[in-house]
């Protein structure tokens, strides 16, 4: 029986760590697309007026990926997504928080928790908010956060999640559920400003 190849992004991963700048090139070029969708879907999220624009949220990214010379070790596309994931994650908390300091209080900044309800129901949520229900739920369960956070801000499928947390499809599934539902109680039992 023949082992499963790996993906390309993978072989490129594994080339960059090796010394080959040029592999790095090459998986920019692949993720960027998909770093792009993601950065988009957020950002129509987002109120309007907002002057992050989905290039210079995905340039950021890179910027943190690579920009500091270290060659972070990379085990496949998803789990580079997934590293993305959290970077663009707190590019925006950080971009939340200077703009609610900036207007001293009402600077929340609205997103939909539902990704996948998002064009027919839109939830909108503080940012900043789910970003610390999300710390508060990792306290409590750390895989489930990790989980939410791959689904909504790394856009993963629930088999890609399973791959990089390394538990089944089933532990996903349940996780996400659970996590998104936790997530939900946090947010719907804090004040409004």
């Amino acid at each position: 029986m023949e082992l499963p190849q790996p993906a390309p992004v993978t072989i490129l991963l594994q080339k960059w760590r090796r010394g080959d700048p040029s592999a790095l090139v090459q998986v920019v070029e692949i993720v960027d697309r998909e770093l792009h969708r993601l950065a988009a879907s957020y950002l129509r999220r987002e109120r309007s007026g907002h002057i992050l624009q989905p290039t210079g949220l995905v340039n950021e990214v890179f910027l943190r990926l690579i920009g500091h010379g270290a060659q972070p070790d990379w085990e496949s596309r998803s789990h580079f997504v997934a590293i993305a994931a959290q970077h663009m994650r707190q590019i925006l908390v950080d971009y939340a928080r200077r703009q609610r300091a900036a207007k001293r209080g009402d600077g929340r900044t609205m997103i939909s928790l539902d990704d996948a309800q998002a064009a027919t129901d839109p939830r909108p949520v503080d940012l900043l908010a789910l970003d610390e229900a999300l710390d508060r739920l990792s306290e409590v369960d750390a895989r489930k956060a990790r989980a939410i956070e791959l689904k909504f801000f790394g856009g993963l499928e629930m088999a890609e999640i399973a791959a990089v947390l390394d538990i089944s499809l089933k532990t996903v599934e349940k996780d996400v559920r659970l996590g998104a539902a936790w997530l939900r109680s946090a947010l719907n039992a804090q004040p409004t400003l």
